[in-house]
Formats: C-alpha cells, sequence, structure tokens
C-alpha cells in the first residue's frame, strides 16, 4: 500500500483526544503516510506515551488554543468524546480551519486499500487482532487500525506493504457507517451505548447499514438474528449461485448488483483446555492460548475472513496458536505480593463480563475475585441488574463507582457503582460483594484479600487497568 503515501506529504493534521484507542491508530497510520501530526489530549494515557516513545507524535496533556500549529492549511481531528465547545475547536472555527470528526479520516484511510472490518457488540478488537495475526502469519502484511494493541508488541495501527487493511468498526458514533469495507465481518448484536441508540431495533438497523456497505462478502456468526440482517443487506436479485458462500480464497470485489458472499461462522465443536482451547476448522488443527469459549468464536470468524482474504489456511491457523490476546483483553499483568494472578479486561457489558468470568473459571483458581468498575451512568442505569447477575458468577466481587468518561453526575442523580454493588449482592447466594468506590478504598482491601492460587480478574472499559498495575507493583 506504499503508493497511497503521495498524496499524504504535507498534509498537517492536529488530533483533539489523539490519547484515545481509536484516535491514536488513526494517528500513527496518518504519520506512517507521511502526514505531519500534532495533537493534545485532557490527561494522559499508555497509547499517548506510545505515540511518544515510537517517535510518532509528541502530543500535549491539557485543551488550549495555542496547541494548534499555526498557519493556514491545519486540519482538525477530533474524537467522539470531544465536545463542540472544546477550546481547540473553537479556536480552530475563529481561525477558519477545516475540523473533521475522526469517522471522516477514518473513511479516508479505508478508501486506500482493500478493508476487513470487523464489527458487534463484543469482540471487535480481539477478532480484528487475530485477523492480523492470521494474515501477517501468513505472509499477507496487512495493515491495521484497532481500538486496543492486538498482542505481539504492535501497537494499535501500523501501514503494511500488503493490500489488505484491518479496521475495527465502531458502532459507538456510528463511524463504522463511514467505512469503505470489502469484507464484513459482524460478531453479534445487543443493545449499548445508549446515548446513540434508543433500541435493539435501533442497533440492528445500524449492522444491516454496515452489512450492506459489503462490497465482496459478509462473515457473520450462524444466528438467526445476524443471519437475517445479513440476507436484508444483500441485494434482492442476487442469484442462488451469488448467494452461495464463498469457497475460492483471494476473490475479486463483487460488481455492482452482485451480492457479496455470505460466509456464517460458527464455533461448532471444540475444547476448552486450561487458559486456552483446541478444535478444528476447514481440516485444520487450532489450538488456542486465550481462554473461553467467545474466544473460539473469535478465531473462526477471523479465520475465515483471513481465508477470503488469500490467506493459507495451515498458515493462518498456526499463526493463531501463537496468539497470545489482544491488549486489555484477558490481559496477564503480573501476580499479587502473595501469588495471586491479576488479569485486566475491557469488559464493560453484562454480556462481556460473564463471558469473561467463565473463561477464567478454566484457569481453575481456588478462588476468583472479580473488581469492576462500570462505564458511563447511563449505561450503569439501564444494566445494573444484568452486571450483578453477570459478576455474580465470581467467589468475590468489588464493585467500584463509575468512570463517567464524557457523561456528568449530576445528569443522573441517584446513579453510582453502588446500584452495581447492590444487584450482585442480591444474585451472589450468599458470596462476598464489597462496594469500594474509589481506587485507594480498593487496594488495600485487594492487597489483603488476594492469596496464592487466586486469580483476580479487573474488569472495565475506563481507568480501572491503574488499579490493575498497582495490585502487582513492587
Amino acid at each position: 500500500m506504499s503508493g497511497a503515501q503521495a498524496p499524504w506529504r504535507g498534509r498537517r493534521l492536529h488530533f483533539i483526544g489523539v490519547g484515545g484507542a481509536g484516535l491514536s491508530a488513526y494517528a500513527r497510520a496518518a504519520g506512517e503516510l507521511g502526514a505531519q501530526l500534532s495533537g493534545s489530549d485532557s490527561a494522559s494515557s499508555p497509547y499517548l506515551e506510545r505515540l511518544a516513545a515510537d517517535g510518532v507524535l509528541q502530543a500535549v496533556v491539557g485543551h488550549r488554543a495555542g496547541n494548534i500549529p499555526r498557519g493556514k492549511g491545519v486540519e482538525v481531528i477530533y474524537s467522539s468524546a470531544v465536545p463542540e465547545d472544546n477550546v481547540e475547536r473553537q479556536a480552530a472555527r475563529r481561525r477558519g480551519l477545516r475540523e473533521r470528526p475522526r469517522a471522516e479520516l477514518l473513511a479516508e484511510l479505508s478508501a486506500l486499500a482493500r478493508t476487513i472490518a470487523v464489527a458487534g457488540t463484543h469482540g471487535k478488537t480481539t477478532t480484528a487482532a487475530m485477523i492480523v495475526h492470521a494474515l501477517r502469519g501468513a505472509g499477507l502484511e496487512p495493515g491495521w487500525l484497532i481500538g486496543g494493541t492486538p498482542g505481539g508488541g504492535l501497537p494499535n495501527a501500523g501501514w503494511g506493504a500488503g493490500d489488505w487493511l484491518v479496521v475495527e468498526a465502531d458502532e459507538s458514533d456510528r463511524s463504522m457507517l463511514s467505512l469503505e469495507v470489502e469484507v464484513a465481518v459482524l460478531t453479534g448484536a445487543e443493545l449499548d451505548h445508549h446515548a446513540t441508540f434508543a433500541s435493539l431495533a435501533e442497533v440492528r438497523e445500524a449492522f444491516r447499514s454496515f452489512l450492506a456497505r459489503a462490497r465482496a462478502a459478509i462473515v457473520v456468526r450462524d444466528e438467526p438474528e445476524l443471519l437475517a440482517l445479513a440476507g436484508a443487506a444483500r441485494p434482492q436479485q442476487a442469484s442462488r449461485r451469488d448467494a452461495a458462500p464463498a469457497e475460492q480464497a483471494g476473490f475479486a470485489p463483487a460488481r455492482a448488483g452482485h451480492a457479496p458472499a455470505l460466509v456464517p461462522y460458527g464455533s461448532g465443536e471444540f475444547a476448552l483446555t486450561a487458559g486456552g482451547s483446541r478444535f478444528c476448522w476447514r481440516g485444520q488443527e487450532v489450538r488456542l492460548a486465550v481462554p473461553g469459549a467467545h474466544n473460539v468464536a473469535n478465531a473462526t470468524a477471523a479465520l475465515e475472513a483471513a481465508r477470503l482474504a488469500g490467506a493459507e489456511p495451515a498458515r493462518a491457523a498456526a499463526a493463531l496458536s501463537r496468539f497470545g490476546g489482544a491488549g486489555r483483553r484477558f490481559e496477564l499483568l503480573g501476580e499479587s505480593e502473595r501469588g495471586a494472578r491479576v488479569y485486566d479486561d475491557y469488559a464493560h457489558h453484562p454480556t462481556e463480563i460473564a463471558a469473561t468470568v467463565q473463561a477464567a473459571r478454566t484457569l481453575e483458581p481456588q478462588r476468583l475475585i472479580a473488581v469492576f468498575q462500570p462505564h458511563l451512568y447511563s449505561r450503569t442505569a439501564l444494566l445494573a441488574r444484568e452486571f450483578g447477575s453477570a459478576l455474580a458468577g465470581a467467589d468475590i466481587v468489588c464493585a467500584l463507582d463509575v468512570y463517567p468518561a464524557r457523561e456528568h453526575a449530576s445528569d443522573y442523580p441517584g446513579v453510582s457503582g453502588l446500584m452495581v454493588a447492590e444487584a450482585t449482592a442480591d444474585a451472589a447466594a450468599g458470596r462476598p460483594v464489597y462496594w469500594l468506590p474509589t481506587f485507594a478504598d480498593a487496594e488495600p482491601v485487594l492487597r489483603g484479600l488476594l492469596e496464592g492460587g487466586d486469580v483476580c480478574l479487573v474488569m472495565g472499559a475506563g481507568s480501572v487497568d491503574q488499579l490493575a498495575r498497582r495490585l502487582v507493583a513492587r
């Protein structure tokens, strides 16, 4: 994809909110394509620190009008978490600079390559990361834009020398509907992001629109509701031959008026092992070193997408056997002072929490201690009871207060992490549940609880990974 670089040389891009998982990836890709970069965020983050360490971008912590470089022609790119009244966005408007949501830049990037886009309420990051590893293992040198580090020491974005680009397609701000897509992957559809979607019907319609963007193939989990979305997304005039699943790898994009190939996938038969699994896919034995039945499904989706992109199945399957997990997805951080294994996971929806707790059970811990930081007041208010049921699968639960992100407590009176703690206590059948609002409250309690043989599972999409790292710090 090196030929795409020329138009980017000389472009000046300023990123507001560049410390986030998504925008930091887009900045990294734009830099590799030759653009001049600047950026800022309200606070430091691991993504911000890695951009600086890799020499990509030395971003400013704190929003100020003076952060935007002088001169004309600066394009101001902002994340979905940056409001219209942000001081830098206001300064850009006063100077007559072009303001662009991240979705616009993502659309540009996806148009430069043959794009595999992975969407779904759960499993996007891990599935996209698996596709990257499968394609790299098959020698196809893909690019990638992922809302998390894909493991193996790789950053969350890279611009490969091959034809393919792997993108995590985000529904939270509908940016997935800006993508140029050749192969669309859908892992599931549940109601989430309540500020964007008022109902499950709206969520499904958004995913149907996403699948309709696929020019060549749709890879979708073999479930009636998802297959219905895929069917509705495909042209009705397609012939029976067009509608058959693709059996050839390395296909050309579908012609106008012809339906993309529909490729259903399922977990099939598999065996869970301590911290992993094994299963067969298209005659290949696959052994995963990441736990849980949900990762069998993620891997199957990834392998189908990689096959469609031309990856030789045996090499793709072997590459996934070496996959150690994406960042903040059941990531082993180390051991506590007394030998408990501490894992960090991004789970922030009840379905994700239940799957992660079940996966942790395959490690056969003496006790499973779940620590959860709810993400957003709106999600907490609507799903507190479901969070409680999911967390109750652990032996001990510690509930923290809400990570507000872009929301304000004053807009949600009475909503706090205590709602989750109470719901968990109702479902836990007498097992201990702790309400520990702050990290300062939680850290000494957890240090006292954790013992050798325990597994401590720290979950949430906010800042809770900081607490997890404190538990393993010496």
